[in-house]
């Protein structure tokens, strides 16, 4: 008895683990933001929870096929060799129905209780990252990041047009932000994680072009975000609030930057990468708190 539930508990742990439930659950943050700024108002709460569940199938869809293309490469890296694909805990075929089941789910659900619009947009997404750039890009080109990042980008414009069934100026600088923000933080990992991509013969940065080269990018790319993380405030999108925490976030971020392209040292990669997700997190908490307080 004790054995199957211990079992059981394996399978639906390893059947959450294909979702990615960490990273899908920072790009729900940045859809429902994207809905609440998308509004002076409040939002019903059915449409912002049916919402975040489309989209939240999507991409949990998106990582689940993910985890199926990248399988021989799995297997290769020391990050991911445990994961329930390249381990055979889940076979490609369940993989590959669940991952169809997440998807057609929440495009269903967007379709019939959204919009046709944040379904479409939300599909395009999938495919982006699940085919174009976990199948094409991340095998062919040091920028694969860098392109396939706006993939990654897309949620707060999601959650947008679920609330407006239509594209705005304003969302697609909430897409700019974390485009710009993508690179800097995952070639920090890509630097920490440097033998584990080059023995899987991943082109990434740092494997292309050397390390010294990647920590240099990384100094550029924190500096254009510092720029484009101001320019909600340059276009009256935000206040004081949101402009004296970016900028105490992007000093942070320097910070981090600059000991990075100094040091030698892996760990602080590392840290780059850890504080590159907190700084991401609390930039679009502020944007939800100087949009209500604004408002208020």
């Amino acid at each position: 008895m004790t054995a199957n539930i211990i079992r059981q508990h394996a399978v639906w742990h390893d059947y959450l683990e294909l979702c990615k439930p960490r990273v899908v659950a920072l790009m729900l943050l940045t859809a429902l933001v994207g809905m609440y700024l998308a509004t002076p108002g409040w939002i019903p709460l059915p449409l912002v929870l049916l919402s975040l569940l489309g989209i939240g199938l999507c991409a949990a869809s998106a990582a689940a096929v993910n985890h199926l293309v990248d399988k021989k490469i799995d297997k290769l890296m020391h990050r991911t060799r445990h994961r329930p694909v390249a381990r055979e805990r889940v076979s490609v075929l369940d993989a590959l129905i669940f991952a169809l089941l997440l998807g057609v789910s929440g495009v269903v659900i967007l379709v019939k209780y959204i919009n046709a619009l944040t379904a479409v947009l939300s599909f395009i997404t999938l495919i982006g990252y699940a085919v174009i750039y976990t199948g094409y890009l991340k095998r062919a080109t040091p920028q694969n990041i860098v392109i396939g990042g706006l993939a990654g980008a897309a949620p707060p414009l999601l959650g947008w047009t679920a609330v407006t069934n239509h594209l705005d100026p304003q969302a697609l600088l909430l897409v700019l932000i974390i485009f710009t923000w993508t690179p800097p933080h995952f070639w920090a990992l890509a630097i920490y994680r440097f033998e584990d991509y080059s023995h899987a013969k991943i082109p990434m940065l740092p494997v292309t072009h050397g390390i010294s080269f990647t920590k240099l990018q990384i100094v550029l790319y924190t500096i254009l975000l510092s720029v484009v993380t101001v320019l909600p405030v340059v276009v009256g999108m935000c206040g004081l609030i949101y402009f004296i925490g970016t900028i105490l976030l992007n000093l942070r971020f320097f910070y981090w930057a600059f000991r990075l392209y100094r040091t030698d040292e892996p760990i602080v990669a590392m840290q780059t990468f850890r504080y590159s997700i907190s700084y991401l997190m609390v930039l679009f908490v502020l944007l939800l708190a100087d949009h209500y307080w604004v408002i208020s």
